[in-house]
């Protein structure tokens, strides 16, 4: 209950100093990794949906497995649950102060996300971070096949010190 009143206290306060300028916004956010693939693009585009009513999508990350750097514990009606893994996304809107509070209360009271955060950003730095994450996906292709070539090369080169 007191995490709530912190994001209506953290909506207020952002309402009271943005006024009802639009500006850019990045929601960042963990969905539990126990749940069904069907249920993680559900609760993904539940989220999108409200963001897109909100205010307008800029660019956004689908839900992908990540492990997580560190156990996330949270306290819930059963007791307590880590969280060692997580399905990752993010979306970057354009919203009013008003809206982009109503974005939070959606995401708080999603209990399918147990983590999230909020950015204030710019469209430059989300197309960017589109960009990195792009030739972020083709970099691990690019290091496997450099470990593979020096793997070969090592062991070649071990046979032929043998011999």
């Amino acid at each position: 209950m007191a995490k709530n009143k912190e994001v209506e206290t953290s909506a207020q306060e952002t309402l009271e100093n943005e006024g009802s300028e639009a500006r850019v916004y990045e929601l960042g956010f963990h969905l539990d990794s126990s749940l069904p693939i069907e249920e993680v693009k559900k609760a993904y585009q539940v989220m999108r949906g409200v963001i897109a009513e909100k205010g307008t999508v800029v660019a956004e990350s689908e839900p992908e497995k990540i492990q997580l750097a560190y156990t996330i514990s949270r306290q819930e009606v059963a007791g307590r649950r880590d969280f060692d893994s997580a399905y990752f996304c993010w979306i970057v809107y354009e919203a009013s102060a008003e809206d982009h509070a109503e974005v939070l209360k959606s995401a708080y009271a999603d209990k399918r996300i147990f983590r999230f955060i909020d950015l204030l950003t710019t469209k430059d730095a989300a197309r960017h971070s589109l960009e990195v994450r792009e030739l972020a996906k083709k970099a691990p292709e690019r290091a496997e096949d450099t470990e593979a070539v020096l793997g070969a090369e090592l062991d070649a080169a071990l046979e032929s010190a043998v011999i």
